[in-house]
């Protein structure tokens, strides 16, 4: 068990219990939750110790969710145990590893608010299991295999004043990206550089917006995005270029999808939060026949020259 005392989650302590966020999302009961003192739940929360926000120091609830990462769960969290911003709670949800995912997780137990090892019913169900815990004034994902650049949230917090209500952080995905172009939001999704690693969200935003829609598997993160936006119409901002916030793995699940999925997926999203039918099929459409020209060299690169004289 690591017992490193100078780790970013290892300051703040509190003996008072915080308001979690279930309290405000029609949740389960947390207290079952922690009472159950089995192998499938660890963590300092288990053991009374608790954070809440301070003057100039608010709290961030970090939550990473995995399943048989071995290979890059430890690399994760110790991009978030190292950061130099120093009030952070951190959850973290495995869907029931079978390899040493959680051997890996229970290294750390000491230095994690809440870790939880049980079958989920995919990615969105477990970050939804980890909102309905969490207690935090700003909320981060962060996906096994992503990880934050050593001052992220230090970075992000700059930026959460003025009312703002969401953030985009600039990441390292093969190239640099950064930006959010809410204009856009009707009839592309793509408008911001990454969901895990770049976004943060505060208690506020996330208790008006709800929680994922599960019914969508890889891509709730638009949905929630949509509604944030285009439902309750609240602000958010990206970190400038040079404020570099996460290096996101461009080998995850959403990379082995299917494009046709993809944009199934997209459809339901669009007629769920009820943009025009008839508009949302002819987009379906243009989409699909978009993607396979885009295959065609000459294609491509004419489409590159017309993006770049209208900022597409």
């Amino acid at each position: 068990m690591n017992i490193k005392t100078n780790y970013s989650t290892l300051r703040n302590f509190k003996n008072n219990h915080p308001k979690y966020l279930f309290n405000s999302l029609y949740t389960s009961d947390y207290n079952t939750l922690i009472n159950q003192k089995s192998n499938s739940i660890g963590g300092l929360r288990t053991k009374n110790i608790y954070k809440s926000s301070e003057i100039n120091k608010p709290l961030f609830t970090i939550i990473t969710v995995c399943l048989n990462s071995e290979k890059t769960i430890e690399e994760t969290i110790l991009s978030v145990l190292n950061q130099t911003y120093d009030n952070i709670e951190y959850v973290i949800i495995d869907g029931g590893s079978s390899d040493n995912t959680l051997n890996i997780i229970k290294k750390y137990e000491n230095s994690l608010d809440l870790w939880i090892s049980e079958k989920d019913d995919g990615i969105y169900n477990a970050i939804n299991k980890a909102l309905k815990v969490s207690s935090g004034d700003i909320i981060g994902t962060l996906n096994s295999g992503d990880i934050y650049t050593k001052n992220a949230l230090a970075l992000v917090k700059k930026y959460f004043k003025n009312n703002i209500n969401f953030v985009f952080g600039t990441v390292e995905k093969k190239r640099l990206l950064s930006g959010f172009n809410e204009k856009k939001i009707n009839w592309k999704f793509n408008i911001y550089p990454a969901h895990s690693s770049g976004f943060f969200i505060s208690r506020f935003a996330q208790e008006n917006v709800g929680l994922y829609d599960e019914q969508f598997k890889l891509h709730a993160d638009y949905d929630l995005i949509f509604r944030l936006v285009s439902k309750h119409i609240l602000k958010g901002v990206a970190t400038s270029r040079s404020d570099i916030i996460g290096k996101f793995n461009m080998y995850g699940v959403s990379s082995k999808e299917r494009p046709i999925y993809y944009f199934l997926e997209e459809f339901k999203i669009r007629k769920k939060n009820n943009q025009n039918i008839i508009y949302i099929s002819i987009l379906f459409i243009i989409k699909n026949i978009y993607f396979y020209l885009s295959k065609i060299k000459t294609f491509n690169k004419i489409t590159r020259i017309v993006k770049n004289k209208i900022d597409f």
